[in-house]
């Protein structure tokens, strides 16, 4: 599913025009960059959760050249499946 489709279905689910949809899926995306960017953990339960992750400084190796380069250090979101969405992935369907 992408973004497009998702807006699609909050409109047909919700019974929104695709505007009001579209503003809430952004509202969404914006408010958990906004989380990010504070460092902050975001949690919705029975689903997922994101957070920062962070990594240290490294050498790597340039793939084309073989030649070793320095990879700076980094943060990187992260997310985290909930034991809920786990078992409803899982549920064996007899």
């Amino acid at each position: 599913m992408n973004k497009l489709e998702l807006i699609q279905k909050v409109k047909e689910k919700c019974n929104l025009t695709r505007q009001e949809a579209s503003d809430l899926v952004e509202l969404f995306f914006s408010e958990l960059t906004k989380a990010f960017i504070a460092g902050e953990r975001v949690e919705i339960r029975g689903l997922c959760s994101f957070y920062i992750k962070e990594y240290e400084s490294y050498t790597g190796r340039n793939p084309k050249t073989g030649k070793k380069v320095p990879v700076a250090s980094k943060k990187l979101p992260f997310f985290k499946c909930g034991k809920e969405l786990k078992e409803r992935v899982d549920y064996p369907t007899n």
